[in-house]
């Protein structure tokens, strides 16, 4: 009933504008408006020739004309004043005045969730807040436990995801470094050094490129990252280097092709 109450509402605030465009034009004679001209025309040249600004002989010359034209007018002509000329068009215009507003309530019900009850601002922040503090119990646990195990190692790599989910970036980082100082791997490694970037922590993201590349020199990944530090950090040469190597390297069909190159355009 509440959406049809919504859709009442849009027809209601639309009811004017469609009015105004479904009714039909006020038709006004050709003679009553050159009429009502002339009048004004003549009322004119009597004010004008009252303030002294007309001779009597051009007041009369002036008379005469419009009278003229008053005579000359022809009979019983007849067409519609300036304004919006009737036809088909305003018609469908306002019907999709009314027609819209029920379509898109209607294929809300259809595709949507009406049934889906509102998230109150205050229910919104008592879940950040237990989130928050599950996240603190699950960040004090893991830095009490035996920091060699590969469990404890999981827990940073998960805390981490949980932060950078959050917009926590300086606690994602924190994490995924406490997960890398267990064990060191190059694609945990890659996924901290574009953060860091993405912070401006050029040096310690490049510190992470170098030594997961120790590992793995041809992952194309870390040497995408490694350009990304060169351009950032203002080396266009170097960058530009890295990323032509890159590509040299790399399958005509790789996905990644169109990124590179666009960067390699974009600098300087």
């Amino acid at each position: 009933m509440i959406w049809l109450l919504f859709l009442a509402l849009a027809v209601l605030a639309l009811a004017p504008l469609g009015w105004s465009l479904l009714r039909p034009p006020r038709l006004t004679g050709r003679r009553e408006a050159d009429l009502a001209l002339y009048r004004a025309q003549l009322a004119e040249l009597e004010r004008e020739r009252e303030a002294g600004r007309l001779e009597p002989e051009a007041h009369r010359a002036a008379v005469l004309e419009v009278q003229r034209r008053l005579l000359a007018m022809p009979e019983g002509a007849t067409a519609a004043l300036p304004g919006r000329p009737p036809g088909r068009g305003a018609a469908v215009l306002g019907a999709l005045l009314f027609l819209l507003p029920a379509f898109g309530v209607g294929l809300y019900l259809w595709h949507g969730e009406p049934d889906i009850p509102a998230a109150p601002y205050a229910e919104r922040a008592a879940a950040a807040a237990r989130d928050e503090a599950l996240l603190t119990r699950l960040r004090e646990r893991l830095s009490q436990g035996p920091q060699d195990s590969e469990v404890t190692r999981q827990g940073w790599v998960l805390l981490g995801n949980a932060e950078r989910g959050r917009g926590h970036l300086e606690r994602a980082a924190e994490a995924w470094q406490r997960a890398l100082d267990t064990r060191f791997e190059g694609p945990l490694a890659a996924e901290l050094a574009e953060m860091q970037i993405e912070r401006g922590r050029l040096e310690d993201a490049e510190n992470l490129v170098r030594r997961a590349m120790e590992i793995d020199p041809a992952e194309p990944r870390l040497r995408y990252l490694r350009g990304l530090v060169q351009a950032r950090g203002g080396r266009s040469e170097e960058a530009r280097a890295s990323w032509r190597s890159l590509l040299a390297d790399a399958p005509a069909d790789a996905p990644w092709r169109g990124l590179v190159e666009r960067r390699l355009q974009e600098l300087p």
